[in-house]
């Protein structure tokens, strides 16, 4: 840990820290910070990284790659604070072994990616999108959908986003089921029952993926899990772009052997196009689970707890001991 210090070098890669709220920034200047804020509103290219990170004691990480190469060739890092919770982007054996203390805001965001998750719901299953283009446009055009109550709804991942995923669907009229290789009872709150993976996916109409991409999850579901759902359900990711394939995906959509798709997760960020982006039962959005000001707040002020905690010689609150131990985001 780092010995108290009055002044330290932060350079923070987010793409929303300091943006919405500028409180937290606020909070780290006034503490005695230098901070360096991304000004792109994107991820940062590992060129731009280690231009402006070379001599930071702190990186404030979003979603950019902070892999062992990168971590490396930033000589005076001690502090990686993620603004957010998941850290699969993060080498974290590289980290440890150079000592350097990882943080994040593992609870900042929960309630508002559940949020994004029901209204991606929502929005494909009525057409709500659609609808409003085509009446923009001057088209009149009212399109079936299908109504929530009384369906279906599997949940893959049943940490704390998929819980709260579960309360909201419990309000819609919604039948419960949930995976998740650590069940956790408390869940049955929510009127959610554990089953396999295979029988989610048969059994529901809407499937929705709340875990994180770990080698276990990477392409979790692909054209035999895409086979097994129904021809009318619908798949939303939250959660990490890699757990599913693209390929099969595009195949089922195409096909008609799936209602439609929604994420808010990609690739890139921002991501290439894509040929799922052209087909009109999909939805797409720009990792926005945690865009709100409440959201980006808390979040904002969880890394400013651990950059000044760090810096006082303490132990920061959310000191992350290992890969497994948060939630996606």
């Amino acid at each position: 840990m780092l010995a108290a210090k009055s002044h330290l070098k932060v350079f923070s890669c987010a793409a929303s820290f300091g943006v919405f709220t500028k409180e937290p920034l606020e909070r780290l200047e006034a503490a005695g910070c230098e901070v360096w804020v991304n000004p792109t509103g994107r991820v940062l290219t590992k060129a731009e990284i280690l231009e402006h990170a070379y001599d930071a004691d702190v990186a404030i990480v979003g979603n950019d790659d902070f892999n062992g190469d990168v971590i490396r060739r930033l000589p005076n890092l001690k502090l990686i604070a993620r603004h957010g919770s998941g850290v699969n982007n993060i080498d974290f054996s590289e980290a440890k072994h150079r000592g350097i203390v990882v943080t994040n805001t593992p609870d900042a965001n929960i309630e508002e990616t559940a949020d994004l998750t029901f209204g991606l719901i929502l929005d494909l299953e009525r057409h709500l999108s659609q609808m409003n283009a085509e009446l923009k446009d001057g088209i009149w055009r009212k399109r079936a959908g299908h109504s929530l109550y009384g369906k279906t709804i599997g949940i893959i991942g049943v940490g704390r986003i998929g819980q709260a995923v579960a309360r909201r669907a419990m309000g819609f009229g919604l039948d419960i089921l949930g995976n998740d290789i650590n069940p956790d009872e408390s869940a049955a709150r929510s009127g959610l029952i554990f089953t396999s993976l295979n029988d989610l996916l048969k059994r529901s109409d809407i499937v929705t993926i709340h875990t994180p991409l770990t080698q276990a999850t990477e392409n979790l579901i692909g054209a035999k899990e895409l086979r097994m759902m129904k021809d009318d359900a619908i798949l939303i990711n939250t959660s990490r772009d890699g757990i599913v394939r693209h390929s099969a995906l595009t195949k089922a959509l195409t096909e008609g052997r799936l209602y439609g798709y929604a994420s808010d997760v990609h690739a890139g960020e921002p991501p290439k196009h894509s040929p799922l982006f052209d087909l009109p039962n999909v939805i797409v959005t720009p990792h926005a689970g945690s865009a709100t000001y409440e959201a980006n707040y808390r979040m904002g002020m969880a890394v400013a707890d651990n950059v000044i905690a760090f810096m006082d010689g303490c132990v920061p609150p959310n000191v992350v001991t290992s890969l497994g131990q948060f939630y996606s985001r």
